[in-house]
């Protein structure tokens, strides 16, 4: 069946909107910007994959250009996992920043390799990429390590944790990384037109990651605007 890029474009539109929104809203900036980082990298993967299935170039740099942008999804995870757990900031953000270093070289690697990536098949909503062993080997243990890693990080914070709203914040990406890894390996493994097409189904299955990094964003922007009306009423009632 041919490639119909609706569902990406729609998803990329979400992404966007979603990302603009709270980067023009209330929140601590840290965790504001890495969530809107990962939503703009999840984007700019569908608009990649539009480009790649809907013209010739995907004999070009774009499958390459696919595989940087998402390279950099589970490290940025790992990092927005540590902005939300101040009870275990060191081990968290010292994890993060060597997945962001190792995914530095990792991009570096893939823009050099034009080997990396052999071909693209598109079909109906996805993308198949051809990749050699061992190189996509080596990938892929960095990509699993990385989210597998967001799932348990994010669930050690929720039960370390003794703060209702780091609780919840965190859940938001705890059962989002569920919500988004389990059905894609799923249909990986057992729907027969979605094998080899696991980068692919993560991305669109990454829709429901970014409808809880949208709850995600609210619930900081409410919490953000709790605080400050606190202490704009604080001294009154101290008087």
């Amino acid at each position: 069946m041919s490639y119909s890029p609706a569902l990406a474009i729609c998803t990329a539109i979400f992404e966007i909107t979603i990302a603009i929104w709270a980067l023009r809203g209330p929140g601590r900036r840290p965790i504001v910007r890495t969530t809107c980082a990962i939503l703009l990298l999840l984007a700019a993967y569908q608009i990649v994959e539009v480009l790649v299935c809907s013209s010739s170039l995907s004999i070009g740099f774009m499958p390459q250009l696919a595989f940087i942008v998402v390279t950099w999804l589970p490290p940025l995870g790992l990092l927005l996992v540590a902005q939300l757990s101040p009870s275990q900031t060191m081990t968290n953000y010292a994890i993060s920043y060597f997945m962001l270093a190792v995914a530095l070289g990792i991009v570096v690697w893939i823009a050099f390799d034009s080997r990396f990536v052999s071909d693209s098949v598109c079909n109906v909503v996805y993308a198949k990429y051809s990749t050699p062993l061992p190189r996509f080997r080596f990938y892929g243990w960095f990509y699993w390590i990385g989210l597998f890693g967001m799932i348990a990080l994010s669930a050690w914070g929720v039960r370390a944790s003794r703060d209702a709203v780091q609780q919840k914040l965190l859940k938001h990406v705890l059962y989002g990384s569920l919500g988004f890894i389990v059905p894609a390996v799923l249909v990986t493994r057992y729907v027969a037109p979605g094998e080899g097409a696991l980068p692919s189904i993560l991305c669109h299955f990454a829709l429901i990651l970014a409808v809880f990094l949208a709850r995600l964003l609210s619930v900081e922007r409410k919490q953000t605007h709790r605080v400050t009306q606190q202490r704009m009423n604080q001294p009154a009632s101290e008087a």
